[in-house]
């Protein structure tokens, strides 16, 4: 195996997968963990213990965070460009003054 890859072994839904990973192990156990933990709790409201479907819905849920992320994301984006030209209009006043 190519030494910057490392095989990590996880449990999700009581189904264990073999990945490999480029990056942290530890990481991709933390992520397989709230995947877990989601699918788990989705499976305990929802009363069924069918796979597809809550693998499905978890997906859906993941989904709309990752929506709701990159909204405010894309707010805070902006509220930093409109204070970075308010920032800018005020070094210039301040440069001109001192001329």
């Amino acid at each position: 195996m190519d030494p910057a890859r490392n095989a990590v072994r996880v449990t999700i839904f009581n189904q264990s997968y073999s990945l490999v990973t480029s990056g942290d192990a530890a990481e991709v156990e933390s992520l397989a963990h709230t995947v877990d933990e989601l699918m788990t709790e989705i499976a305990h409201r929802m009363g069924t213990a069918d796979s597809n479907r809550v693998a499905v819905l978890a997906c859906l849920h993941m989904a709309d965070r990752l929506k709701a992320i990159e909204r405010e994301l894309t707010e805070l984006k902006t509220r930093v460009d409109q204070k970075t030209r308010q920032f800018s209009l005020l070094l210039d006043q301040a440069a001109n003054c001192g001329e």
